[in-house]
């Protein structure tokens, strides 16, 4: 992936600086060709052809004027005008030792090459021509090799495009070299962020979360985000090892509770059907109570890890209906006392409104307030007190109560007590169950859309409230 990435990026930067060459190439030698054309053409039109202005005819000859004799001493040249027969008919400031006539030979070589016109091996010259009366004058203009140079350029057209060619190969061959060096070391440079960014994920992905990068230049945001996903997944882990150690003790759990029960079943089945076995019609009947007992408490396990799931999974196990919750609580409580075990216990029952109508499960709310009072009797001494009230103000504001002056429970089981599958260091032998009934209250009061919390001191007492809303 890493290579991957390097690789691309060099592909493009070679892509742009040969784009970039290639048309480099083309705009020099098209500049190239315009200038030449120009600096072709320049001093035929500006110094022979425009020169040919200050050429006139007076008194029937041919001179140069003023401001032409201005133009030739201020750039020294010199002129010499001919006739149709090439002899001459004017000078200005040309050297003694030119001849005064000259053959179409001389005036082709003296203007093809340089130094090529006869007593003028130092300078070079221009020609052009004016007619006049119907009469074609030429002129000849002459400069020092100093000031202006020629050169004649004689080429192959297919020779000069194979070289073209070959060069342009050769200077394409020097930028990929280039390219390749410079795009592998500032690749390294700028994909290095890219290069962390990638062995990042890769060790989210392998489970290495302790990993964190310095969170800077441009991909500081990005820096910022993989360090808190790193975070988030170790959080996530470790919460994922912390509930599946509660589910195998949970397990081990249920599985002692059901196993204690079972054993009980079939003691008494065997018993029971035990032909050699004398039992009178009494112990038949109690030893059916004791099997329906251990049957119920078996069937309440496998009914809350049942409902558990359905709550968690969705809110269509709940069937709302417009209930007076004051008459749930009222009847919850009566029920719990009207249980021998219970009857003789302290539980009091406190409103301000004896009519509260909500969208509410009946039997599901009441199974909420049974296990919160149960919870504070069983976790208790017997001579514990529980009050259990309602404090309304509005339809949007009522609050529940379970209160008690119990034991308490201590800042580490406060924390995990609606926690699924968790039994608190107050659970003894003597109360036996799933593990999930606060977290089905939760559930259950979530389900319903209502808030539930719980306080506690050590020595003190637990308050248990919903907010129903």
């Amino acid at each position: 992936m890493k290579w991957k990435i390097t690789f691309k990026y060099i592909v493009s930067i070679i892509c742009v600086v040969m784009i970039v060459t290639i048309l480099n190439i083309f705009g020099i030698i098209g500049g190239f060709i315009f200038n030449k054309i120009n600096d072709i053409k320049k001093p035929e039109d500006k110094l022979t052809r425009d020169f040919s202005n200050y050429v006139q005819m007076k008194d029937n000859n041919v001179v140069v004027d003023k401001e032409g004799k201005h133009i030739l001493d201020k750039d020294h040249i010199w002129i010499q005008i001919l006739d149709e027969n090439s002899n001459e008919i004017y000078r200005y400031n040309a050297p003694e030792k030119l001849s005064k006539k000259h053959t179409p030979a001389e005036l082709i070589n003296g203007y093809k090459y340089a130094g090529g016109f006869k007593y003028t091996d130092a300078d070079n010259i221009l020609v052009s021509s004016k007619i006049i009366d119907n009469k074609e004058y030429t002129y000849i203009l002459g400069f020092d090799r100093n000031s202006l140079q020629k050169y004649i350029l004689t080429v192959n057209p297919t020779d000069l495009a194979n070289t073209v060619i070959k060069i342009i190969w050769i200077i394409l061959f020097i930028d990929l070299i280039i390219a390749l060096i410079f795009g592998y070391l500032f690749s390294k440079r700028l994909t290095k962020p890219m290069k962390n960014i990638i062995e990042g994920v890769e060790n989210l992905e392998e489970g290495k979360y302790d990993i964190y990068y310095k969170e800077k230049g441009l991909y500081q945001s990005v820096y910022n985000k993989l360090n808190k996903l790193a975070d988030t997944l170790k959080s996530n882990e470790a919460q994922r090892n912390k509930l599946d150690k509660l589910k195998q003790e949970w397990i081990a759990n249920i599985s002692h509770d059901i196993k204690t029960p079972l054993s009980s079943i079939k003691g008494y089945a065997e018993l029971l059907s035990d032909s050699d076995y004398e039992i009178d019609s009494e112990e038949v009947k109690d030893y059916g109570l004791i099997i329906n007992q251990k049957s119920e408490y078996i069937k309440g396990l496998v009914d809350d890890l049942n409902l558990t799931m359905k709550l968690k999974s969705s809110d269509r196990v709940l069937n709302k209906n417009e209930e007076n919750i004051v008459r749930i609580i009222k009847d919850s409580i009566i029920q719990i006392l009207n249980d021998p075990k219970y009857s003789n216990r302290d539980i009091e029952f406190i409103t301000n409104k004896d009519f509260i109508k909500k969208q509410v499960d009946d039997n599901l709310f009441k199974r909420v307030i049974n296990n919160l009072v149960y919870n504070a009797l069983i976790h208790n001494h017997e001579d514990v007190s529980i009050i259990v009230s309602i404090d309304y103000k509005s339809e949007n504001d009522i609050t529940m109560f379970v209160k008690d002056n119990g034991k308490g429970i201590s800042k580490d089981d406060l924390e995990r007590i609606f926690d699924r599958y968790y039994r608190g260091t107050n659970t003894g032998e003597t109360h036996k169950g799933s593990g999930l009934g606060m977290a089905i209250a939760k559930e259950i009061i979530a389900a319903h859309g209502f808030d539930i919390g719980i306080t506690s001191e050590l020595g003190v007492g637990t308050t248990v409230f919903i907010n129903i809303n």
